[in-house]
């Protein structure tokens, strides 16, 4: 196979990758029973490997740094050179397993080989963790999860061989969505003009205010916002990485609390992180009125098949936390109503079109311009939609799945809301230097739920009976 010309969006996200900020798409699963390795690697091999040519293909960069890379076949490829086995220290407990993780995300995907590894750690508890490390110029969020979901099965006794739907199916890991629905149609008006404001921003402002449409607002909005608020999240990140994640929470304790607030699940995930939030920043003397978030909004059409050659399609949209607020209802009450408020938002296809001609430029001026996204928030916020019955892996029931989401350029913080199989999980991925401790967010946004639990009637929202076509659908 002949190179291919990788695409815009994707250069930019290859090109993002520093030292202190790895772009790279970091997931566990875990099972409760000893995985057959042999399995793992034939059905890496039938369904990921030979479907996808991404993933036995080597990124090839221009001479000088100008022009946009290439993908070209590895005439080396090996798949024991992508898949690793490890064995979890003593105790094997859930401390150990986020020390090696965080161990291993902070380390860069080796450039000689196609841009993945998977990892098969024994001795976590009675059976083995799954670390899956992709990077994202290979492809966004929904297209990995459904890529990852074509490894699953619906039962345990299924053979390796790929199912006719592999390529379409929506996947276990999920989908990294902001809270909006999929199909929204990239901006492509307004991308000479967002590239200008990057470099010429005191004299392109006028020009473009003046033309008084949505897009020339919305890009201004994007591109001059200034950058966050100070505080102890928004220090320049180092190296080290930390990563942990949440108890398993019943989704159905999540919508008892939307429904009664007259809210979204998705509101309250994010209001009790807020408060969280609140919580540290006050713990370090760092309180302010507000800070703000990138979040992914998808654009990849949801009903249709993913190209073999996958790719990036989805923009980012900022929201701000009303972290100031103390009051629990009225904090949730405010995130609900921000966060209406994007999902009427142009930001994301506006800011794909922008990445896609950023991802033309030379590697020194792409670096200037992506640090005038990632100098206004302080962290990114993604909800992972999965399925809601268990799905196997080589045979085996996949106990529990936590992503984490890469935070680029000077971010120092990626959360992550994951449901699948009525719970949901929600993880951290931040610097070691910024943020210490981020099991203390954990703990305090367990807690913020536990208080606007106590904040609303006990009387659980109506449900459906469910049917088995609805039965086979993400929540």
């Amino acid at each position: 196979m002949s190179a291919q010309r990788m695409g815009n969006a994707d250069a930019a996200w290859l090109h993002m990758d520093r030292p202190t900020n790895l772009m790279v798409v970091n997931a566990l699963l875990w099972f409760d029973e000893p995985v057959d390795a042999d399995r793992v690697r034939e059905i890496l091999r039938s369904r990921l490997v030979e479907p996808f040519p991404r993933f036995r293909q080597l990124v090839t960069e221009r001479r000088l740094g100008v022009g946009v890379p290439s993908w070209e076949d590895d005439p080396n490829f090996d798949l024991d050179l992508h898949v690793h086995h490890l064995a979890l220290p003593a105790p094997g407990d859930k401390r150990a397993l986020e020390a090696l993780i965080s161990d291993l995300i902070s380390s860069p995907l080796d450039r000689r080989k196609p841009l993945w590894d998977w990892y098969l750690v024994d001795g976590f508890g009675g059976g083995l963790a799954m670390v899956v490390r992709i990077h994202h110029c290979i492809a966004d969020g929904i297209a990995l999860s459904r890529v990852l979901l074509s490894l699953t099965d619906t039962h345990a006794d299924a053979g390796i061989a790929p199912p006719l739907d592999g390529a379409g199916r929506r996947g276990v890991l999920g989908s990294v969505v902001a809270p909006v629905k999929a199909g929204a149609r990239v901006a492509q008006a307004g991308v000479h003009e967002g590239i200008q404001i990057l470099t010429h921003p005191s004299a392109e402002l006028p020009a473009l205010a003046s033309r008084g449409t949505a897009d020339a607002l919305t890009l201004a909005k994007l591109l001059l916002t200034g950058s966050d608020a100070k505080t102890v999240l928004s220090a320049k990140p180092g190296v080290a990485r930390r990563v942990t994640w949440s108890e398993r929470i019943p989704l159905e304790d999540l919508k008892a609390i939307g429904h009664a607030a007259g809210t979204t699940v998705n509101d309250v995930l994010t209001a009790a992180m807020t408060g969280a939030l609140r919580r540290y920043l006050l713990g370090r003397d760092s309180l302010v009125d507000e800070i703000r978030m990138t979040v992914p909004y998808n654009l990849r059409p949801l009903d249709e098949p993913l190209p073999r050659e996958l790719g990036n399609r989805f923009g980012l949209v900022y929201l701000t936390l009303p972290v100031g607020i103390a009051d629990p209802a009225e904090r949730l009450a405010e995130v609900h109503r921000r966060m209406e408020a994007i999902k009427h938002s142009r930001e994301g296809g506006l800011s794909y079109a922008i990445l896609e001609a950023v991802g033309l430029t030379p590697h020194q001026i792409e670096q200037s311009l992506l640090d005038v996204f990632t100098q206004k928030t302080s962290g990114v916020l993604s909800n992972t939609l999965g399925l809601r019955e268990p799905v196997y892996f080589a045979g085996s029931k996949i106990a529990g799945v936590v992503p984490w989401v890469p935070a680029a350029g000077t971010i120092g913080m990626g959360i992550d809301m994951m449901s699948y199989n009525g719970g949901v999980t929600v993880s951290l991925q931040v610097d070691a230097g910024l943020i210490p401790d981020p099991e203390t967010i954990i703990a305090d946004y367990q807690r913020e739920l536990e208080t606007l639990r106590r904040l609303t009637p006990a009387k659980p929202p109506t449900r459906e009976k469910p049917t088995a076509a609805r039965a086979a659908k993400p929540t």
